[in-house]
């Protein structure tokens, strides 16, 4: 099995399942990634996703299987499909609308950054280690994945993560906010940050991470949308229970 997805309570865990290939992704791999995502997205009991190799102290994502892609790269239409799979990922998961955490306590590397950075968050070990490397290999980063490190970084150290390829350590990426956490126990801090979004409000996390993209992709002002999406909590059911938790001094359910 290369890819699976394992449900615990209200959070979902996309693992990332090859590790004897350094969970280098394979073309059906790309194809089934978006399907187990929907399948997260679509179960209303689940709240939170990660997005993580299915053993410890293994690389999160080694990129593309690069056996399969020196074959099939000469091949027109199969590089076609190939990028189509690609990007169907990572848009998938950037305009995921419940919260995603990846979590990389290895190598995360070409195609692999691009999923972690299509999270909405990425926590870290100190032996995970970061590089996205088109200028060795003379290809050139899609523009939506180019999109998501810039986010991230700014456009000055993205341009020197592309420009070199160079291979970042896990605490120079924190430094750079490439990652968003570096502890020395990941899965444990991920999982409680998890929880921790998993309890409250997913309505206005939904909403928030709306927000966030509309000022990404360059909104400044408020327009008519924005102003919705603030009225309309008032009238959501989430809304009423948490003041009537805050009322009755206890935990809301959310």
């Amino acid at each position: 099995m290369t890819l699976r997805l394992e449900k615990n309570g209200k959070i979902a865990h996309l693992l990332i399942d090859r590790p004897q290939k350094r969970n280098a992704f394979t073309q059906e791999m790309w194809e089934l990634f978006p399907k187990l995502l929907a399948d997260a997205i679509e179960d209303d009991s689940i709240r939170v996703l990660t997005v993580n190799a299915s053993k410890k102290d293994s690389a999160f994502c080694a990129g593309a299987d690069i056996g399969e892609f020196g074959t099939g790269s000469t091949d027109p239409e199969w590089r076609a499909k190939n990028q189509a799979a690609i990007g169907k990922v990572q848009h998938d998961l950037a305009q995921a609308p419940k919260p995603t955490i990846a979590i990389i306590d290895g190598d995360c590397v070409g195609g692999g950054c691009g999923i972690a950075l299509a999270c909405d968050m990425r926590v870290a070990g100190p032996k995970a280690r970061f590089g996205i490397t088109p200028a060795k290999l003379g290809l050139v980063y899609p523009l939506h994945d180019t999109k998501l490190l810039v986010d991230a970084v700014g456009p000055s150290q993205a341009k020197r993560i592309l420009f070199t390829g160079q291979i970042l350590s896990a605490e120079e990426s924190l430094r750079i906010g490439l990652i968003t956490i570096l502890a020395e126990e990941p899965y444990d801090e991920a999982m409680a940050l998890a929880e921790t979004m998993a309890s409250l409000s997913l309505h206005s996390q939904r909403m928030s991470k709306t927000i966030i993209k509309r000022i990404l992709d360059g909104q400044v002002d408020d327009d008519g949308v924005s102003k919705t999406l603030f009225d309309s909590a008032f009238e959501s059911d989430e809304f009423k229970e948490g003041v009537s938790a805050f009322l009755e001094k206890r935990k809301p359910e959310f």
